[in-house]
């Protein structure tokens, strides 16, 4: 067994508010002045009358002509001030969706802080006051998400991040608490996702976590394999038992706040794969080189879990996470074994690489045990998901056909879009084994996506209503909405949509 040296410095995030500072009503000299790069953002064809409204505005308006319509930025042009500020402007057409002004904002960030960043200023003009409250909120997310620092180890550190950003011009205060909170939250899954596995193995995520529940008072309980046997976790274990140690757990963390009950309104879970090389279904190296990210799913589920408890919600939250490496070795699991799950359901296991739905399926029957109000799961789980949304939507599977629409609605409001799939028994006709009661996955692979997550849903106890997120966005080359990265951290603004603006926890399914 190989010694274990993790510090855990070494993987423990900086989650430190940045400072917003707020100048409310005209746009005057003096509040430009104050930081060094302004994202401006403008109506797609502003007047005269717009351009009136800021210092030097003739100016701005003369240098805008010079550029194409609809290019991003739409211009770029210095004040004349002592600071030299770097104006970096873009346009949003009339009726823009969530999604365009998040995409825009991480544009702006990305051309402002080219140079070297330091005080960020944001400042929407033209638009009504409903309008402006929203569009400056979304590129304040993705200000915070280019400002947060992920895992480096060079010699040389990388250059200095935005150090504060002023909301300048605006009619009326913006409670910036949520967004502070949700971009918290996508901070903490794009950090653990990105960490190397030699750093992040399942023994040194776990310890974060606790160490985490520790300092903000969440209840924590870790279901080790010797705890997990005795509660016939047989599916998770196989995935587990190829590994060379015994790291592999399930984490629970409860947040209860004030005098709420122990039966919790939403339950999270997440596919924790530390690595997954493919068992003995080994993986090519094209295909195994980013598997360090294949605990997305928990990452993300922790990450929502942060920030309900930052914004200290009134309601009940468990939270459960599935950490696990799936390796090749001699005591793997194999094509053919067949395993029992927590709930009694035999599986004839057909492709160790799918691996997350085992995991996943112990790690649902304990969650829809304790009968909370819904649960959402989240998981780097299928192949053919990307291939039917590409990285930019991610899928949304449920034992309720009628949030079809609402799921959808939701991922347009957050601006991580979604798609519904359907599931149900008619798919596992495709799974029928001649040895278990179900195979764990197709052989042809055909429509992969839609048989797992009806997997899944035989792990659903008590009709708990249930939501699957099959994260095909989880990674986009060159990031995605208001997120510059490539582990995009999708989900964690999703379910605080689906909360908040929703309230999807509290309907009666």
């Amino acid at each position: 067994m190989r010694e274990r040296i993790i510090s855990m410095e070494n993987v423990t995030p900086d989650l430190k508010d940045i400072r917003i500072y707020q100048k409310l009503g005209r746009v005057d000299a003096a509040s430009i002045e104050s930081v060094d790069q302004l994202l401006l953002i403008l109506p797609e064809r502003p007047r005269k009358t717009v351009f009136d409204r800021l210092p030097q505005g003739a100016k701005m308006q003369a240098v805008m002509r010079k550029h194409a319509p609809d290019s991003t930025p739409a211009f770029t042009t210095r004040q004349a001030n002592k600071r030299q500020t770097l104006i970096v402007a873009g346009t949003l057409k009339a009726g823009a969706t969530p999604f365009e002004q998040l995409t825009l904002g991480r544009e702006l960030v990305a051309a402002a802080t080219a140079q070297k960043p330091g005080s960020l200023g944001i400042c929407a003009v033209g638009f009504d006051a409903d309008a402006q409250a929203v569009i400056v909120g979304n590129v304040l997310a993705a200000a915070l998400a280019a400002a947060f620092s992920m895992p480096a180890y060079k010699r040389k550190p990388d250059p200095q991040k935005i150090r504060s950003v002023r909301l300048i011009g605006l009619d009326d205060p913006l409670d910036t608490a949520r967004i502070q909170a949700e971009a918290k939250g996508n901070n903490l899954a794009r950090w653990l996702t990105a960490l190397p596995p030699n750093l992040l193995d399942a023994n040194a995520y776990a310890e974060l976590v606790q160490a985490m529940a520790k300092e903000r008072g969440w209840q924590h309980k870790r279901f080790r394999t010797r705890d997990l046997a005795p509660l016939g976790c047989g599916a998770f274990l196989a995935v587990a038992q190829g590994n060379e140690d015994d790291s592999a757990s399930i984490v629970r963390l409860r947040y209860r706040p004030g005098e709420k009950p122990a039966r919790a309104d939403l339950s999270l879970v997440g596919k924790g794969v530390i690595f997954d090389t493919g068992g003995t279904n080994l993986k090519p190296f094209e295909y195994m080189l980013d598997m360090h990210g294949d605990m997305q799913g928990s990452a993300v589920a922790l990450g929502t879990f942060l920030a309900i408890s930052e914004l200290e919600l009134p309601i009940a939250v468990d939270c459960w996470l599935a950490l696990t490496e799936n390796r090749t070795g001699p005591r793997a699991y194999k094509s053919q074994d067949v395993i029992t799950a927590a709930n009694g359901k035999t599986i004839q296991t057909i492709h160790t690489d799918a691996e997350g739905r085992m995991a996943l399926a112990d790690t649902l029957v304990l969650a829809s045990r304790d009968e909370p109000g819904i649960v959402f799961d989240f998981a780097t789980l299928t192949g053919s998901c990307v291939r039917a949304l590409t990285t930019r939507y991610s899928g949304v599977f449920t034992n309720r056909e009628s949030l079809h629409a609402r799921l959808t609605g939701t991922g347009e409001k957050s601006g991580e879009r979604v798609w519904p799939f359907p599931i149900g028994k008619e798919f596992m006709k495709d799974l029928e084994s001649p040895t278990a009661d179900f195979q764990q996955c197709s052989v042809k692979g055909i429509g992969d996506h839609i048989l797992a997550a009806s997997f899944l849903a035989e792990f659903i106890e008590n009709d708990v209503p249930w939501v699957h997120v099959d994260l095909s966005a989880s990674d986009n080359d060159g990031g995605l909405g208001h997120v510059p990265s490539k582990f995009t951290g999708f989900g964690v603004r999703y379910t605080m949509s689906a909360i908040l603006d929703d309230d999807l926890y509290r309907t009666a399914l």
